[in-house]
């Protein structure tokens, strides 16, 4: 008995290593197959999750999004919608009788709310609304739906033979992706699904977004920016307004920073909330989940002592509890708040090398949640009596035939003292010896590394680089700061810290120093200048969607808040602009070889910034290269010109590193 049992193990470990070898590298066109899982949301009976799955059409080269739904027990996948044009946004009715969703199919408006009767049949159009339509709520009876509409623009029509002059007046006056802004303003309208009546809710010069029905359904809870000039800060409040065309609007919060994310308790009485950490504007800051009464008394910060950031807000169903998401080196896991013993208690199942993305009720004590890890992207889960269960398996597919890069975790000191921790890509498990090796800074700055899935180090990685995303400070998830630590002093902490994680690597024969390169967009980018240009230890550079000579991006992106309350006005502040501006005022110490790239419609951050780069490398006979995405924002979306630019990435890094 015992030889047979070796027999069959030795058979079934050479069967592994045969499916393992059968498995190609994970390429850059392996980005066409990856769907994009999101969205759950739970039947009120809760035998069923709709959720949303976004793929790839390469034919039309863009990702179209359509409906799933998955049985709570595991055993039931429907996809609900198909075709060309996308459906996205479902919600369930009260009664679970209808699951609601916007699509712009049959419309020459934009996107219509869809209702589609789970008793069977074809899905109707309810809507033929002209404006944008975002984010809805069912009102807690079935009847009615609150939906945020931002005000009529020329989309969908033909456009005249010469356009009409951009008129601005507005102290904040270019946003990404919306382009100039103009006057046109969200609010929130009340629509009857009988009636097909829409009444107007709010209006004015404020935007309202995030509504939420209280129990009774004759209140809305929503946010919006009351300040005089809304655009010279970033105050937004809670409001209530009546469910009603004039109906009274009253403010509920105070606090002179943002509150978001409202979301009521179910019987109706307390309503938890993000409140941003430190009053007034303030790039580095994080989030702390708040409660207070629905009469806007008897304010609590909750997670104050954790010095974490907390995203996601979400009452229990028996409404004993609030769920919440934290951010937490490397690491993003799952919480609660029990408001009786006024405790908050981590999820274990929720801990390590993962990260949760949302999390919503599903019945006492059990949740549906999305969840990735270093080698599968966000798939949904079940949260069941404190254990993982997981519900769907889209990424099962094209997963089962590529081999993944390792990725482990490590850390680093850098010269100042300082504990640094990063994320650590190699080709395989096996690899051993020191090799070609590519930094890739994370952008924000306030963001993190963490151990979701990662598309691009995970290809650069498997083209033959270790690769390490690192957590330098001016990071989110090492407590507020370590955040803030960089205000006012870009391109001075974090080189010191991404060079102290090149310097460890490099001690521990896992970088060959002889074959360094770096890389990041936005922030990273900008990183990445910096690093050049304080050192000539990398042989190769892909700085994406930077800028270098900071003081020219003042009114030409989207950060004016940001350059006025952090940085000062520039006739008032040079010498800082100046500091800041490192990379292109010492260009002359630059010799890493460059690879620019940008997308043509990034008010984020500007083309300029890369081009001004180019420029002054080119004339100063270094090598570089500019790749511009037309019809860009700042997050490149076409397909194609994803899987573009890390083919672009391997190409330019093998060139020097190889």
């Amino acid at each position: 008995m015992k030889q047979y049992l070796t027999l069959l193990l030795a058979a079934s470990l050479a069967s592994s290593a045969f499916a393992q070898t059968d498995k190609k590298p994970f390429k850059p066109t392996d980005f066409y197959k990856i769907p994009s899982v999101s969205d759950p949301q739970v039947s009120p009976d809760g035998k069923w999750v709709a959720y949303g799955v976004s793929t790839v059409d390469t034919a039309k080269d863009k990702r179209v999004s359509h409906l799933w739904m998955q049985s709570w027990d595991g055993k039931t996948s429907i996809q609900l919608t198909h075709g060309a044009e996308p459906a996205s946004k479902a919600r369930w009715s009260p009664d679970g009788a209808y699951l609601s969703f916007l699509s712009s199919r049959e419309s020459k408006n934009g996107s219509q709310l869809w209702l589609m009767d789970r008793r069977g049949g074809e899905a109707k159009k309810v809507t033929d609304i002209k404006g944008n339509l975002g984010d809805y709520e069912w009102s807690p009876d079935g009847s009615k739906v609150v939906i945020v509409i931002g005000d009529p623009d020329n989309k969908g029509k033909e456009a005249p033979k010469t356009p009409k002059p951009i008129v601005v007046d507005r102290y904040h006056f270019k946003q990404d992706y919306q382009g100039y802004l103009e006057d046109a303003r969200n609010h929130l309208y009340v629509f009857d699904i009988n009636t097909k009546k829409l009444d107007t809710i709010t209006k004015g010069k404020f935007d309202e977004r995030s509504p939420t029905w209280s129990p009774d359904g004759k209140s809305i809870v929503f946010v919006s920016n009351h300040d005089a000039d809304p655009d010279r800060s970033e105050n937004t409040d809670i409001f209530v307004v009546e469910a009603k065309t004039n109906g009274n609007v009253k403010q509920l919060t105070t606090w002179k920073g943002h509150d978001i994310s409202p979301k009521i308790s179910p019987d109706g009485k307390t309503i938890a909330y993000l409140r941003q950490d430190s009053e007034g504007y303030n790039m580095y800051d994080q989030n702390i989940l708040c409660i207070i009464n629905a009469d806007g008394s008897g304010n609590q910060v909750l997670t104050k002592q954790l010095d974490r950031p907390v995203d996601s807000p979400e009452w229990s169903k028996d409404g004993k509890s609030i769920a919440f998401l934290v951010d937490d080196d490397r690491e993003r896991y799952a919480a609660t708040y029990t408001l009786a013993n006024k405790k908050i208690s981590i999820i274990p199942a929720t801990r390590g090398k993962v990260s949760m993305g949302d999390i919503t009720a599903h019945s006492a004590g059990n949740w549906v949640a999305t969840l990735s890890d270093p080698y599968v992207p966000q798939e949904i889960y079940a949260l069941e009596a404190g254990k993982l269960r997981r519900l769907t398996f889209q990424q099962q597919e094209w997963l089962s035939k590529v081999q993944l890069a390792q990725v482990t975790g490590f850390q680093s000191t850098s010269k100042d003292g300082t504990k640094v921790s990063g994320v650590l890509y190699r080709p395989d498990s096996t690899s051993t010896k020191k090799m070609p090796f590519i930094l890739f800074v994370h952008g924000g700055p306030v963001a993190q590394d963490d151990y979701s899935f990662d598309g691009t180090c995970q290809v650069l990685a498997s083209a033959g680089y270790a690769v390490a995303a690192v957590n330098y400070r001016g990071s989110s998830g090492r407590g507020i700061d370590y955040t803030k630590a960089i205000a006012a002093d870009w391109g001075n902490k974090e080189v010191i810290d991404l060079h102290g994680a090149v310097d460890e690597l490099v001690k521990r024969g896992i970088a060959d120093p002889d074959k360094l390169g770096v890389g990041g967009w936005s922030y990273g980018g900008i990183t990445t200048d910096f690093l050049i240009a304080s050192d000539t230890r990398f042989k190769a550079a892909a700085s994406g969607a930077g800028s270098a000579l900071q003081i020219a991006n003042y009114g030409i992106d989207q950060y004016i808040l940001q350059y006025d309350n952090e940085l000062g006005q520039p006739w008032k502040s040079m010498e800082v602009y100046n500091k800041i501006s490192y990379p292109f005022l010492h260009a002359d110490r630059i010799k890493t070889p460059v690879l620019f790239m940008s997308g043509l419609k990034d008010f984020n951050v500007p083309t300029a910034g890369s081009e001004q780069m180019y420029q002054a490398l080119k004339s100063l006979g270094v090598e570089a290269e500019l790749i511009l995405y037309p019809n860009q924002n700042h997050g490149i979306s076409i397909p194609s010109y994803q899987v573009d630019r890390v083919e672009r990435y391997i190409k330019w890094y093998d060139k020097y590193l190889k």
